[in-house]
């Protein structure tokens, strides 16, 4: 399956992988091999523990440079009064008389329990493009599913910083 991502993400994940080459990389080296002047290997805990260390790094330096081969990149432009990528939501739940706000994300930064939904789960597919007041069905599955409105709708401000602007 291939990701979508922003160009921002994009951003992100080679800044993670320059750090993790420049900075990580040598404090890894260095620790593998204080460890491995501390004599008997067999029995040398922070020899393996840095051993380990290091390979975590490398692996995740492996994954992110295949994440973004392989990554589809997607606009996060939206009319100024829908709902977009990057949007901060708040929607009324009719079912349960309860308000929640979420931040429509892309699928590798979605967060469910941190209020990060992602545009491919059911929620966020539903949410993009709508306006304000629009009341959405969201169906779960053949036999059920719930009635949401949309109650704000906050843009990031696309200027470096994290201003919102609402509507």
């Amino acid at each position: 399956m291939r990701n979508e991502v922003t160009k921002n993400d994009i951003k992100k994940m080679e800044e993670e992988i320059e750090y993790r080459k420049l900075v990580v990389r040598k404090e890894a080296i260095q620790a593998v091999k204080e460890a491995r002047a501390q004599g008997d290997l067999s029995e040398n805990f922070e020899y393996y523990a840095a051993k380990k260390d290091k390979n975590k790094n490398e692996s995740r330096i492996r994954y992110l440079e295949r994440m973004i081969k392989t990554a589809i990149i997607v606009s996060d432009d939206s009319k100024e009064d829908e709902v977009g990528l990057n949007n901060t939501v708040t929607v009324y739940f009719e079912e349960d008389d309860a308000c929640e706000t979420y931040k429509l994300v892309t699928t590798v930064r979605g967060n469910s329990l941190g209020g990060l939904i992602s545009i491919e789960s059911p929620l966020g597919k539903e949410l993009l493009g709508h306006k304000v007041n629009d009341r959405i069905y969201i169906k779960v599955n053949d036999t059920y599913g719930y009635y949401i409105v949309i109650k704000n709708i906050q843009k990031t401000v696309d200027d470096g910083t994290d201003k919102l602007r609402s509507y």
